[in-house]
Formats: C-alpha cells, sequence, structure tokens
C-alpha cells in the first residue's frame, strides 16, 4: 500500500468514527482536547455570572466541576503523549464559535454561551448526558460523550493486541503529567505509560461525567467541598440543582435525588447577555477593550497549557494560577452594561493569534476548594 493509500484508508477509518491506526488514535486523543475544552467556557460564563454572595451551592457545584474539566483536559493530554502524539491547544480550532455543537459531534444540540440560570443547565445536562447502555461506541458523530470514549477505549484495546502495548505506548514518559499540589478536586491525574494505566485515565473521564457503570450517580470519590458525602458525577451534579435536592445513599438515575434541599436564586444573577462577542461593540469602547483583554488572557493560557503538555509539566502550577485572572477579567465584564440597557457584556472567548497578544504576568495560586469564584 502507497503512502496515498495508507491516508485514505485512515480518513475513511476516521469518518467512519472507527480507530484502526495508531494515527487515527492520536487523532481522536486531539479530538478529545478539543472536546473536554468546549465545555469550560460555557461552564465559566454560568459561574462567573453568579452576583457575589449568593447562590453558594451551585458555586460549589461549577467550581468542582470546572477543575474536573481541567483534570480531563490534563489525562488527555497524557493520553497522546502516551501514544506519541503533541497535544494542541493554543490554535482556532480549539476556541469554537457559540453558539455550536460539541467538537465532532452528531450536531443534535448547539452549546451556547449562557448567564447562570435553567437554560444553561439544560444545556450542561446534554453536555453531561449518561450514554445508554445499549448505544454503540462512536468515535466520531457521537450523541454521547460516553460512546466518544467508548470508542477511543476500544481503539487502545485493539491496537494493543494487534501492535503490541510497547508500540501503541511509544511516547516519552517525561512529558506525562502526575499529580500536581496544584490540583484537588476529585479524582487524581493518572501517568499513561501502557493499557491499564489509559483505561484507567478513560475510567476517571468516563465515570467523573455521566457516573460509574450506567446505574449509578456516584462517581466514586469524596465531595471536595464536603468530604463526608460521597461525589455524584457531574450530570447529577447538575440534575441537583435543576431539581433543588441532593441525592443521598439509596438514590439512583431512576429514583432521583430524595435526599436535603438545595436552593438556588435566579435573580442573584448579572444578566450577562447570550453569546456575548466582540463585534457587539464599537471598537474602542471600554467593553470591547475588555473582551479582547479577556481574549489575550484566555490565549495565553491556553498557549501556557501547550507548552505544559509538551515537556514542561512543571509549569502546570501557574497555568493553574492564570485562571485567577480570567476570573477578576470575566466578573468586570459581567458587570458592563451593554447598549441596549438590560444586559451586560460579557467573555467572548475569541481565538487571538499569538503576535498579537501582550505580555500576561500569570500568578502561581493553587486551584483548590475554594475554587475559581473566590
Amino acid at each position: 500500500m502507497n503512502t496515498s493509500d495508507s491516508i485514505s484508508t485512515m480518513e475513511t477509518a476516521s469518518s467512519a468514527g472507527t480507530i484502526t491506526t495508531l494515527e487515527s488514535l492520536r487523532e481522536h486523543l486531539q479530538w478529545a482536547l478539543e472536546l473536554e475544552h468546549s465545555t469550560i467556557p460555557p461552564y465559566l460564563c454560568a459561574l462567573y455570572s453568579i452576583k457575589a454572595g449568593h447562590n453558594t451551592e451551585a458555586i460549589e457545584v461549577l467550581n468542582s466541576i470546572l477543575v474536573e474539566e481541567m483534570l480531563h483536559l490534563t489525562l488527555a493530554a497524557n493520553l497522546l503523549n502516551a501514544v506519541g502524539g503533541q497535544p494542541r491547544l493554543d490554535t482556532p480550532q480549539m476556541l469554537q464559535s457559540y453558539p455550536g455543537p460539541l467538537p465532532h459531534s452528531a450536531d443534535s444540540f448547539e452549546v451556547s454561551l449562557l448567564r447562570f440560570s435553567p437554560e444553561a443547565l439544560e444545556t450542561f445536562l446534554k453536555i453531561e448526558q449518561p450514554s445508554s447502555r445499549r448505544g454503540s461506541a462512536e468515535g466520531n458523530h457521537y450523541e454521547t460523550i460516553g460512546q466518544f470514549y467508548e470508542a477511543i477505549e476500544q481503539g487502545f484495546r485493539d491496537l494493543s493486541a494487534s501492535l503490541g502495548e510497547s508500540n501503541v505506548f511509544c511516547g516519552d514518559p517525561a512529558r506525562q503529567i502526575t499529580n500536581h499540589p496544584f490540583y484537588s478536586g476529585g479524582g487524581s491525574i493518572v501517568a499513561v505509560n501502557d493499557l491499564a494505566s489509559a483505561l484507567t485515565a478513560l475510567a476517571e473521564i468516563i465515570e467523573q461525567g455521566e457516573g460509574a457503570g450506567h446505574t449509578q450517580v456516584w462517581d466514586g470519590d469524596s465531595d471536595v467541598f464536603h468530604p463526608e458525602r460521597d461525589q455524584v458525577a457531574h450530570y447529577y451534579r447538575f440534575q441537583e440543582l435543576k431539581l433543588g435536592r441532593r441525592y443521598c445513599r439509596g438514590d439512583t438515575p431512576r429514583s432521583g435525588p430524595t435526599g436535603e434541599p438545595v436552593v438556588v436564586d435566579w435573580n442573584a444573577v448579572h444578566p450577562m447577555r447570550a453569546n456575548p462577542k466582540s463585534s457587539d461593540h464599537l471598537a474602542g469602547t471600554p467593553a470591547r477593550l475588555a473582551q479582547e483583554e479577556f481574549n489575550r488572557s484566555y490565549c495565553t493560557l491556553l498557549q501556557l497549557l501547550e507548552q505544559v503538555f509538551n515537556g514542561a509539566p512543571q509549569m502546570l502550577g501557574n497555568a493553574f494560577g492564570g485562571m485567577y485572572t480570567l476570573k477578576s477579567q470575566a466578573q468586570n465584564l459581567m458587570q458592563m452594561p451593554n447598549e441596549d440597557g438590560g444586559t451586560t457584556a460579557g467573555p467572548s472567548f475569541e481565538y487571538v493569534a499569538p503576535e498579537l497578544r501582550t505580555a500576561i504576568v500569570q500568578q502561581s495560586q493553587p486551584v483548590s476548594r475554594g475554587g475559581l469564584s473566590g
């Protein structure tokens, strides 16, 4: 088979969602980085739109999920590095246009940048929707994130059997991110060097999102804000906010939550305009300048994370600390009135080319149980 035939075969396999080559596995793991990142801007908008001193329980939920999404991003990078890939984060593809579907999904729903609201919760529930036990693995045009990762898991298993583990896990072990003092969310960072550790990393991502074994609401960790409680998966944490009640021991996906009440005040939220864009404002206006500053900061963070995942793991603390700069800038935007008099501006998460960014001084602070909103 010549090179063009090989590429054609690879593209056919990728388009069908089936992982049959090492290059296809690397491609899907890059997609996993894009997928995990795509959830972070919507969750950040909801978190930073909550007015100070209100909705403490919602802030805890959003904080805990955001920190775990950073964990998932790290695990996806570890998986890609383990198979000899090169994680790319500082690219226009990493910042999709909102509203839009999840990257490489079946386009069954759109994700928007919204203030904390019932509409935002419905979107988050769609993002974290557990896959049906009867649902087939699907590496492209997936309906649920679980299906996507099941296809990646099957790819790891098949390629390890056909090529041998040593040929699949051919990456430099020095590029692996290991457990780090700056990470204190649920779960743990898994260094990937063989099939067993790859499957552990994938299970961490899946169970934190949709729950264990498709039948449990729990993700296997303790609640980072309330260590005496078991922690429910992302989907069920959002269900608690929607239904106004916590899950407790004995509860199942079928029963729903039967525990103590969860109080949500939908009015204690800044009225951020949905899907803000810098083009909403004239050049040189305060809101436009603040959005451009935020976008430069965010893209600088992506640039730093790319360096972390490509041989500079010691810089992970600086990357986590960079989230504090974003928090201040986003909260400032949420308080800037729009010209319509009824809504405020918000972060637009638009890509800025490296040559157009200014130097951003990163703060080296841990993302701890205090989270990203303090």
